[in-house]
């Protein structure tokens, strides 16, 4: 069980995502990450321990600006603790980025048709795996990756995916895993959460499973 938070819109989004982050740090607490796209680029920070130690590591680099970020906080499954095994995780091609609730059960299988392609991986986790199958997929359309590459994926799984590519989309999916979008107002917030969601709008629905959303500020 792990907590997700994403945003995507008009404001500077990092001290949102944190105090949603906050309110699931019962899904797990053994480390936490955050990434914004700011300029085209993504800047990933993450840490082992609790939310409150990701934020001095924030304060430490100055903080992130972008008004499209994720943020996670992990309960290990796949992967010992560490910051390398933190959530988000990114591919090494096309800039991809995605945080990730729930268990790939063929993730080995994918892992060695990846590395037999020349993909290098940093991590442990099952949750890169599907990180870099996404961005091995990616062609120009963010979305038609993402289903490409859960149609190759058995298991379970709550995700938000970015890509340097579309930075001011988020695609989001569920199978298993919770997953809700909150609407506001050229906004929207993904979380596995309502609690982190309510502070920001009343409206919001639940993903269905194996339903992808695709959102933009508009």
């Amino acid at each position: 069980m792990c907590g997700i938070v994403a945003y995507v819109g008009n404001k500077p989004c990092q001290s949102l995502l944190l105090a949603g982050l906050k309110r699931l740090e019962y899904r797990g607490s053994d480390s936490s990450g955050i990434a914004t796209i700011e300029g085209g680029k993504s800047r990933v920070v993450k840490t082992v321990g609790r939310v409150a130690n990701l934020e001095d590591k924030l304060e430490e680099t100055g903080g992130l600006r972008g008004a499209i970020g994720m943020c996670h906080t992990r309960w290990a499954t796949h992967g010992g603790v560490t910051d390398f095994n933190a959530h988000p995780h990114t591919d090494d091609k096309a800039g991809i980025c995605l945080i990730h609730n729930g268990i790939i059960e063929n993730y080995a299988t994918l892992k060695t048709l990846l590395e037999e392609k020349g993909h290098a991986f940093k991590s442990q986790t099952d949750t890169e795996v599907l990180a870099m199958l996404i961005g091995e997929l990616y062609d120009g359309d963010l979305e038609k990756a993402v289903q490409a590459a859960l149609r190759e994926v058995t298991g379970a799984y709550g995700i938000v995916v970015m890509c340097e590519r579309e930075p001011d989309t988020l695609v989001a999916a569920r199978k298993g895993s919770p997953l809700m979008v909150g609407v506001g107002n050229g906004e929207f917030i993904v979380a596995s959460d309502g609690s982190a969601i309510i502070a920001h709008t009343s409206q919001a629905f639940a993903l269905d499973d194996y339903q992808v959303v695709k959102l933009t500020p508009k």
